[in-house]
């Protein structure tokens, strides 16, 4: 029964080698009749073909001269010459012989031959240029001088790598699908494949897109002062697994990319000014009088420091004072002539007070005792009149 098997698989293999073998006799001698008979229209395709493909190319050296012009952050300009200057040669030809093949009438087989080679390299073209445009807005859109070093060339690098397979993906399921393949248990196939990668390296892809958020949205940038929790630094680098804040106490703090888009952050960067609060307590026996010129007296003093201010008025009366709040304005975003002014501003708040002989109370509690009918009982007792006998009448 073995040996019938044998035979018969045999058998079918030289029937399968003999309709190839006709099939490509009669290929031939189609294309030879073919040639005969249209040699005149073959050549004139042949001289369309050649103009359309230096045409083609003459478009190609283009783009590149285009890229190669540019200077600077890439535009679209760029974008698009980059492109262009990707074209492939077999796409070239393939387009020549698309466009001048029904002029020559070939014979069906080589129609066939022309259409699929023509739709493969349209598609998986058409990749590259999607590829490049994308990876080009992405550059475009990252494209700064506080978005660089090693973090935003391996995120560049990682989209590059995520773009390309993507892209060459969908080209090869078009191509199968063009190919009369069903490509519905390989689609599903690769969606469950993704799905298992992700969820194997969940955490790792949620601080890379957090990375990728923040080198887009920008919502700071390297140098940037930040204030994120208890955390007030510069931000010192961008990668991909997390950021690198120097607290102005001089200490590093490392804080996850994802950490950092989950909160609330402020920047304080860029700002045209720099506004401070300054509580001050005056005594409660201060005079109204003195109570009435505080508030241009402290603008007097502020406006003498270098400051501005924006709001000078009394919040209420404290436990052990009258509370006064003073708000006032520094020019620019620089820190350290902020807390110098500030400095300037306390010091001439104390010096004035020493002046005006007004007094910051320190905080006091006193405790009154009283009788079960609620009379004020003193803490000490009275003082009584003592009369000396040692003095002429009249003395105490």
């Amino acid at each position: 029964m073995l040996n019938n098997t044998a035979a018969a698989a045999e058998q079918a293999a030289d029937n399968t080698t003999d309709a190839v073998e006709a099939q490509t006799r009669a290929f031939f001698a189609d294309s030879v009749a073919w040639f005969e008979g249209h040699w005149l229209q073959i050549l004139i395709a042949a001289g369309i073909a050649v103009a359309i493909v230096l045409f083609l190319y003459t478009l190609r050296r283009w783009g590149m001269r285009l890229c190669e012009r540019a200077e600077g952050p890439a535009g679209w300009g760029t974008i698009l010459g980059r492109a262009v200057s990707r074209t492939g040669n077999f796409f070239i030809v393939m387009v020549a012989a698309k466009l001048v093949a029904g002029y020559a009438a070939p014979p069906e087989m080589i129609v066939k031959t022309i259409d699929f080679l023509f739709t493969v390299s349209a598609v998986f073209q058409a990749a590259i240029w999607a590829r490049e445009v994308i990876l080009g807005a992405i550059e475009k859109k990252t494209e700064s001088e506080n978005y660089h070093g090693e973090a935003l060339l391996s995120a560049l690098g990682l989209i590059r790598l995520l773009v390309t397979v993507a892209l060459f993906a969908i080209a090869l399921v078009v191509v199968l699908d063009n190919l009369g393949v069903n490509v519905t248990g390989l689609v599903a196939g690769l969606g469950v494949g993704g799905i298992a990668i992700g969820l194997a390296a969940q955490g790792i892809f949620a601080d890379l897109f957090a990375a990728l958020a923040i080198i887009f949205d920008k919502p700071f940038r390297r140098g940037d002062k930040v204030m994120y929790d208890q955390t007030v630094g510069v931000v010192e680098e961008i990668g991909l697994k997390s950021t690198r804040v120097r607290s102005f106490d001089g200490e590093v703090r490392i804080i996850s990319n994802k950490q950092l888009l989950d909160k609330e952050i402020q920047n304080i960067s860029n700002r045209d000014h720099i506004r401070i609060r300054l509580p001050i307590g005056v005594a409660y026996e201060t005079p109204p009088e003195q109570l009435e010129a505080l508030p241009a007296m402290l603008t007097g003093i502020v406006e003498k420091a270098g400051g501005q201010v924006a709001r000078a008025s009394y919040e209420g009366l404290g436990a052990s004072s009258v509370d006064f709040a003073l708000w006032f304005d520094i020019p620019g975003d620089d820190w350290p002539t902020a807390h110098k002014v500030r400095d300037n501003v306390i010091i001439g708040v104390l010096r004035r007070f020493a002046d005006e002989g007004i007094s910051i109370p320190f905080p006091t509690q006193t405790t009154y005792t009283a009788d079960p009918q609620g009379k004020l009982i003193k803490p000490y007792p009275d003082v009584q009149t003592v009369m000396r006998v040692d003095k002429d009448a009249g003395e105490r």
